[in-house]
């Protein structure tokens, strides 16, 4: 029993073990769908259209699948199946084949839009278009017969219907008049004709065409006749789209004009001024906005006229829709930011349906789209419109509702909102381990009307230790699930915000483990308390003006709870308090307002649980009435024997009762009753009564006027005319007296008017001064008899003077001292600091601080002339300055701000003369951003001891913004490479310093380093040079092909012909070995002697590569050994010569040494084969003469070749990159017949390998496609030389610093030569064709243990 008992469990657990492995790969199969394309290529816009003609909407859909194209009239879809007239093209475009329009049936114009439908997909909305079709043709006024002086302006009208414009044109004696800049037509249709010329004589007509049948208006004749500047048309008042062109009429009779000229409140650009003075405006922007003046000007004077240019620019989006991933239950935002003039409206669509606002679909933001607690329908095609008087525009994201157990993928789209971020992390990725049962004991341990707060206890088998949890809830009986996620792990509670009061909510929690989500708990319902039903606003309230003092007020009832009362909250506008009373009915009239005064009013209700909702502020203005006082103020002087000047103020504000439209002067001579007025408009506050008698006395009086009469006037006044005229050919007397009263910081001067009262005086002049009177000057009205000189010194001793002056000039001056009273007065009181001081951050360099006062009232409203002293600095470095501000209000936004920087900040208040001390100061980190600087003191030196192998330092960037996670190192040898040429070497944020291995011994290379933080990459440094040194001498298998000099490069063109040329020694005297031995042992022991000999490796294993092996060999024939698995070989992008014409020949008369070394070096100077060639794909052309197999081993991911899987091992490999060979052979040498077998390379990263010098580039291969067949299906690869073989040349394979895996290269063969030509070939040849064959077999044998030795 027991025994079954333990294979039972056993069973279990091999059972559970399965089904997790299995659930494990099925969910490791899942994979992300990606994003459709499905958008509009071609919307319809605006047209106009000609009734009986045809007109086309535009519109196609780009999308991997066919859509179907459907169009929408005015909101409704166009049945086209039965519709002769319309149709839609096979792309989509609608095509109306002839216009219907008359005055009762308009079928054709209104809005259209067009509708693309892909099922299973989604659907997507175009931008709306207008089609309005043309009127009939009539003209609202015609051209006029007029005689014109010579050299004259003048202009013909001609309106006709406003969309009929574009159509007009221009006949003069029935021909078409030619347009230029003196004879232009204006936006109005009008025809302007400036400069006129005898030439200009003749019948005009304006004629409508191409809009329906041509239309002309009456001829009108133009006489040219030999004034005074006048205005033949004004500028108006215009708005017009931003980037269109515009006129402005001025035209102007030019008889007596010298100069036309522009003006604008703003300067404006791109403008010509045309014939009489029109202004035309190209390609308007919003700068061109503004009012523009036309200025005549001759030697007599000027008029002017004004007109105001307003622009309309079409929506533009300044930021689209994202397409987003996202898992149920989280929210999401879609972004739409949209700008233009007017301010453009937004609404979304969804699937071509709009969306309604809801609880789950919300638009922050006044454009953005939320979309709250996902669920599987909300997938689709979502689009954000914008229209305003402008334009409309459209542009759309899609939204994929992925599984709970597939990850989104990384990163996260921008669109998610933070919260939902945080949701995604459980559950999107599993582990192959156990998950957590479910949580026990769910209760909502608080419940209130807007919020509850769940617990919970620790699952049965938890599973680990790190347990977070995930709170799921949604309306009772609704499927739309939101999620809470708890803040950290281990914690078993949360609380769910934001709830509708006296509602149900199905609450579940689940728990999450390393290996991911578990089991759900059983479904809470909980409901969420009632609000106390206290009264709504009151609707419909209303307020009717009765009088100029009282005002009527009614209302209804609110809906919600049993009203006890009302409160009528009014308040005057422009005070800060309110003032209320109660009543018990619907209605009520307030009296004893003030006249012609502003008012708000609101009213609550209340019920027995108190005051309710407050209705909207209605304001209203009570009526005017007369004015209840006289002007104030009024005086009056006399100015000569025949005027007196009359000034006045307006009566007090409090009754003026309305606004003062005028005022009425009343005078008479002395006692008369008979009285003459004259009538001033309301903002003239002086009045100059002229043609009175000399020497008489006359009685004024002022009252003010309103549009319902006169109110009371001022208390007489007498003055009395001069019997004579005031002189004024002298300068004025001394001022008859100077009185000083000094103060401690002014102090106050008097005086009174020359004796003399004959001469006119226009003022005085005060000088004062230190010790001189010529320091300050200041200047007064002639009425004025004193001035109070303020901001003095305190105890200090000074000189003033004091003169009258008129037009003549300046009188004699009068002097006097004083001395400032010293200081004395005891220091105000300070005040209370402001307290409660905040810091919100906005940005990386915008915090907010915000505080509040306890000096004033608790509304905290400033009635009075306080201010507020803000003051920050940062602690980096430590002896930062304070920077303030001041501020009239209870906030202060900081900008230009250091990101990521902490601040402290204090505020103090300041009244008069009273301020307080500095308040407790509060502190505000700004957010990140991405760094602004690059690093800096960027360094590179070589390693001691290790040539290939340098070391860059740095230091931080000076403006990190954030902290520094990471560096990313750019190296090349091509300074004016691309960025994403480049090599790229990641460097751990808290690193300074980086090695970089195998480089290339003499090459110079340029290194730029960037530094990232979490917000993103920051510039990157200038870039630092540095050239490695040239290195030891290699051994005899590596000959390092980077040398410059020309006498090593001869040395190692020697080197290796010698080398060359023993291996072919070596291999005929294998040739002749074997034909004498009789044992094919004694074979390959030769063999294998001759390849050890030839080759040996050096350096561990990480550095092991297959030595060069080069075998040349007379009327020798190789069959490629096909062992690829593969049918299709992985291709290079080395570029191979295909026969021998795309080789450059060389001179056989060429000096033998000189041709090697050029068969060695080639063009060294070419840029394009320096070692960066192999990243861009350009490998060095070369030809290589031996046969190999292929490998089967994936390559390393570079820019220049694709990733590709193992499948075997290599039998020989070289390095590509670092290989140059050069065919050469002599103009008289026939074309040979050869075939290049399958080589196998090892890349290395182009940045570590040695310069190669490269072949000259041959037309005919220049750009040739790389080949595309694989030889390997070849059945025979052959290779015969002439007896006068090619000149090879070979290159030692440069060491790597690591092991890489090699890649396999396809050279392309040359054409085969026919069998004849090979038996010719042959003809004088040392062996028969037997032996031939023969040696061929043993050589293959041979070469086969050759490779395997290479290999092993």
């Amino acid at each position: 029993s027991l025994w079954m008992t333990h294979k039972t469990n056993l069973f279990s657990s091999i059972s559970a073990w399965l089904q997790k492995f299995l659930l494990t790969g099925a969910v490791a199969l899942k994979s992300v769908r990606n994003f459709s394309p499905f958008r509009f290529s071609t919307e319809p816009s605006d047209t106009l259209a000609v009734r009986g003609a045809p007109t086309l909407l535009n519109c196609s859909a780009h999308s991997e699948s066919p859509a179907k194209i459907e169009w929408k009239k005015d909101g409704s879809f166009l049945s086209l199946a039965s519709d002769d007239r319309r149709q839609v093209l096979a792309e989509g475009s609608l095509l109306i084949s002839s216009v219907v329009h008359s005055k009762h049936n308009k079928p054709d114009e209104g809005v259209y839009q067009c509708v693309a439908t892909i099922d299973n997909l989604g659907t997507i909305i175009s931008r709306t278009a207008r089609v309005n079709v043309a009127g009939i043709p009539r003209y609202l006024s015609q051209p006029e017969a007029a005689s014109v002086r010579l050299g004259d302006s003048h202009m013909l009208n001609c309106e006709v219907n406003p969309d009929l414009v574009s159509f007009i044109r221009w006949e003069q004696n029935k021909e078409l008049v030619e347009l230029d800049q003196r004879v232009f037509t204006l936006p109005s249709g009008a025809l302007v004709i400036s400069n006129a010329t005898e030439a200009d004589a003749g019948l005009y007509r304006c004629v409508i065409d191409n809009a329906g049948p041509t239309k002309t208006s009456e001829e009108a004749e133009i006489q040219i006749l030999p004034g005074i500047p006048r205005y033949l048309s004004q500028p108006e008042a215009a708005s017009v789209q931003v980037g269109d062109s515009h006129m402005l009429n001025c035209e102007v009779n030019p008889d007596l004009v010298s100069f036309i000229r522009w003006e604008q409140n703003k300067e404006p650009g791109r403008f010509e001024v045309l014939g009489g003075g029109s202004l035309r405006i190209f390609n308007l922007t919003e700068e061109d906005a503004g009012v523009y003046s036309c200025v005549a000007d001759n030697t007599n004077g000027s008029i002017e006229a004004q007109t105001e240019l307003t622009l309309k620019a079409s929506p533009q989006f300044l930021k689209k829709p994202a397409n987003i991933y996202a898992h149920e239950a989280t929210d999401i935002i879609f972004e739409c930011e949209v700008t233009g003039s007017p301010a453009p409206t937004i609404k979304w669509v969804k699937n071509g349906d709009a969306v309604i606002p809801s609880d789950y679909f919300k638009i922050i933001k006044e454009q953005n789209l939320q979309v709250l607690g996902l669920v599987k329908s909300d997938e689709g095609f979502y689009q954000c419109l914008a229209e305003n008087d402008a334009g409309n525009v459209q542009a759309g994201a899609q939204l994929i509702i992925l599984d709970q157990d597939v990850a989104i993928p990384s990163p996260p789209p921008t669109s998610l909102t933070h919260a939902t971020t945080d949701r995604l992390m459980p559950g999107s990725r599993g582990g192959a381990g156990p998950t957590p049962s479910a949580p026990r004991d769910v209760v909502a341990s608080l419940v209130s009307t807007r919020f509850i707060k769940l617990t919970w206890r620790l699952p049965a088998e938890p599973h680990g230790d790190d347990v977070t949890y995930s709170v799921y809830y949604s309306l009772e009986d609704n499927n739309r699930e939101r999620i809470v996620n708890t803040s950290r792990p281990g914690e078993m509670q949360v609380t769910i915000q934001n709830l509708m009061p006296d509602t149900k909510y199905s609450f579940r929690v689940v728990a999450h483990n390393r290996n991911g989500p578990g089991e759900s708990s059983v479904p809470l319902t909980v409901a969420t308390q009632p609000e106390v039903q206290v009264p709504g606003p009151a609707p419909n309230l209303q307020a009717v003006v009765t009088s100029p003092s009282t005002v009527s007020l009614s209302w209804d009832m609110p809906l919600t709870g049993e009203i006890q009362n009302y409160k009528i909250y009014y308040m005057e506008k422009g005070m800060d308090s309110e003032q209320d009373l109660d009543v018990n009915t619907l209605s009520y009239t307030m009296t004893g307002l003030k006249k012609f005064t502003e008012y708000s009013f609101r009213v609550v209700a209340y019920n027995k649980h108190g005051p309710g909702v407050s209705t909207e502020d209605i304001s209203v203005r009570t009526y005017s009435d007369v004015p209840s006082a006289p002007p104030q103020n009024m005086t009056v002087e006399v100015l000569n024997s025949k005027s007196i000047m009359v000034r006045w103020q307006p009566p007090p504000a409090d009754a003026q009762n309305g606004e003062i439209t005028g005022y009425k002067i009343r005078y008479r001579k002395g006692t008369r009753k008979s009285e003459a007025a004259e009538i001033t408009s309301g903002s003239q506050l002086y009045q100059l009564i002229d043609g009175l008698q000399r020497g008489t006395e006359y009685m004024l009086r002022v009252s003010a006027i309103t549009v319902n009469g006169t109110g009371p006037a001022t208390d007489w006044t007498t003055a009395e005319t001069f019997e004579s005229d005031l002189d004024e050919t002298t300068v004025p007397d001394v001022p008859s007296s100077l009185h000083v009263r000094p103060l401690v910081n002014s102090i106050v001067v008097s005086w009174t008017p020359p004796e003399n009262q004959d001469i006119v005086v226009r003022g005085y002049t005060i000088g004062y001064g230190i010790g001189s009177p010529h320091a300050q000057t200041i200047k007064v009205d002639y009425k004025q008899r004193y001035y109070t000189i303020e901001n003095l010194n305190p105890s200090s001793h000074y000189v003033i003077t004091l003169k009258a002056f008129n037009n003549v000039g300046e009188g004699i001056p009068v002097y006097e001292s004083a001395i400032t009273r010293p200081q004395s007065v005891p220091d105000p009181l300070p005040m209370l600091p402001p307290v409660g001081v905040q810091a919100s951050v906005l940005s990386h360099d915008t915090i907010k601080v915000t505080w509040a006062d306890n000096s004033l009232p608790k509304n905290q409203k400033i009635t009075d002339a306080r201010y507020y002293t803000v003051r920050w600095k940062t602690n980096i470095p430590a002896n930062t300055k304070f920077k303030v501000a001041n501020t009239t209000t209870l906030t202060h936004t900081v900008t230009g701000l250091k990101p990521n920087t902490l601040y402290e900040f204090s505020v103090m208040v300041t009244k008069g003369r009273r301020t307080s001390t500095w308040s407790m100061t509060a502190h505000g980190t700004t957010f990140e951003t991405i760094p602004s600087s690059a690093p800096k003191d960027v360094t590179v030196v070589s390693k001691e001891g290790q040539p290939r192998t340098i070391i860059v330092n740095w230091q931080p960037p000076s403006e990190a913004n954030g902290k520094i996670t990471g560096y990313i190192i750019y190296y090349s040898t091509d300074v004016n490479a691309e960025v994403h040429d480049w090599v790229i070497e990641p460097v751990v944020g808290n690193r300074l310093t980086h090695q970089i291995q195998d480089l290339t011994l003499d090459t110079t290379y340029y290194f730029k380093i960037q530094a990232r933080n979490s917000k993103g990459m920051g510039p990157m440094s200038d870039a630092v040079q540095f050239r490695t040194p040239k290195g030891k001498p290699a051994h005899s298998r590596k000959t390092d092909m980077s040398g410059t000099g020309d006498n090593h490069i001869l040395v190692i063109v020697i080197i290796v012909s010698v080398g060359a040329f023993t291996i072919i020694l070596v291999v005929v005297g294998a040739f002749l070995c074997t034909r004498r031995t009789t044992t094919q042992q004694k074979k390959k022991r030769a063999a294998c002697k001759s390849a050890n000999g030839s080759h040996k490796y050096k350096g561990n294993s990480k550095d092991l590569k297959p030595p060069d092996l080069w075998i040349h060999h007379e009327r020798l024939e190789l069959k490629p050994i096909d062992k690829s698995p593969e049918p299709n070989p992985v291709m290079t992008d080395t570029p191979i010569p295909r026969t021998s014409q795309d080789i450059t020949p060389v001179d056989g008369s060429m000096d033998p040494m000189l041709q090697r070394r050029n068969s060695y070096r080639g063009h060294e100077s070419e840029d394009s084969m320096s070692t960066l060639a192999g990243r861009r794909g350009m490998r060095p052309k070369m030809m290589m003469p031996f046969d190999a197999q292929p490998p089967q081993q994936s390559v390393r991911n570079t820019p220049s070749a694709d990733m590709h899987p193992p499948s075997g091992q290599p039998s020989c490999t070289t390095d590509l990159s670092e290989t140059d060979i050069s065919y050469h052979s002599s103009a008289a040498e026939e074309e040979p017949a050869f075939s290049t077998p399958t080589a196998h390379v090892r890349p290395t990263h182009p940045l570590k390998s040695f310069a190669v010098p490269a072949i000259p580039a041959h037309p005919m291969y220049d750009s040739a496609a790389l080949p595309s067949t694989p030889l390997l299906s070849q059945t025979e690869q052959t290779l015969v030389e002439h007896h006068r073989p090619h000149s090879v040349k070979t290159a030692s394979i440069g060491t790597l610093g690591r092991t890489r895996t090699p890649m396999p290269v396809i050279v392309p063969s040359a054409p085969d030569v026919s069998e004849s030509s090979r038996l010719h070939e042959d003809a004088g040849s040392n062996y028969e064709t037997d032996e031939l064959t023969e040696e061929m077999a043993h050589l293959e044998g041979l070469m086969k243990d050759l490779n395997a030795i290479t290999t092993a």
